[in-house]
């Protein structure tokens, strides 16, 4: 919970914004290229297992694809306004809830937040929890192998 809360004071500006504020964000964002290229790959430095060094995990072809993405598509109010409808609408498990459905977590370890695993064996069907050796957020693309790897095996007993 320590680490969660300095991680919060340090890294958590942008989901205050984007769940109080997601509108005039996203107007700035879309009115700037360089806006929202800075806001998006300061999200991929951060959020990654790079080291402060974002070109390590991702080529700058890969980051302007995605900025262009919302840049041309103008699509970033939508990721924006994820986080205003989940601050008025959280999904909460009361005390003593489960859910049954088939879990699995694959644990990376520069991931930007994720629950101890107790916790997570206490509010689901854990049936699969791996811990990764490197990784952030952005797991699909800084560790796509792993992933892919994890998620077949995840599924694997589960067939019919």
């Amino acid at each position: 919970m320590a680490q969660r809360e300095a991680w919060v004071q340090a890294e958590g500006g942008y989901a205050h914004i984007q769940g109080t504020k997601p509108q005039t964000l996203s107007y700035g964002l879309n009115d700037s290229p360089a806006g929202l290229a800075a806001w998006i790959v300061e999200k991929y430095r951060t959020w990654s297992d790079c080291n402060g060094d974002v070109e390590s995990r991702f080529s700058k072809d890969v980051l302007l694809t995605t900025v262009m993405i919302y840049w041309v598509t103008q699509t970033i109010n939508s990721s924006t306004r994820l986080y205003y409808e989940t601050q008025r609408h959280p999904w909460d498990l009361k005390q003593g809830e489960r859910v049954e459905t088939p879990t699995g977590v694959a644990a990376f370890p520069a991931e930007i937040s994720r629950p101890p695993r107790e916790w997570a064996e206490r509010s689901f069907n854990l049936q699969r929890w791996t811990e990764m050796p490197s990784g952030g957020h952005f797991a699909a693309l800084e560790e796509p192998q792993r992933l892919v790897e994890d998620i077949r095996a995840f599924f694997r007993p589960l067939r019919g």
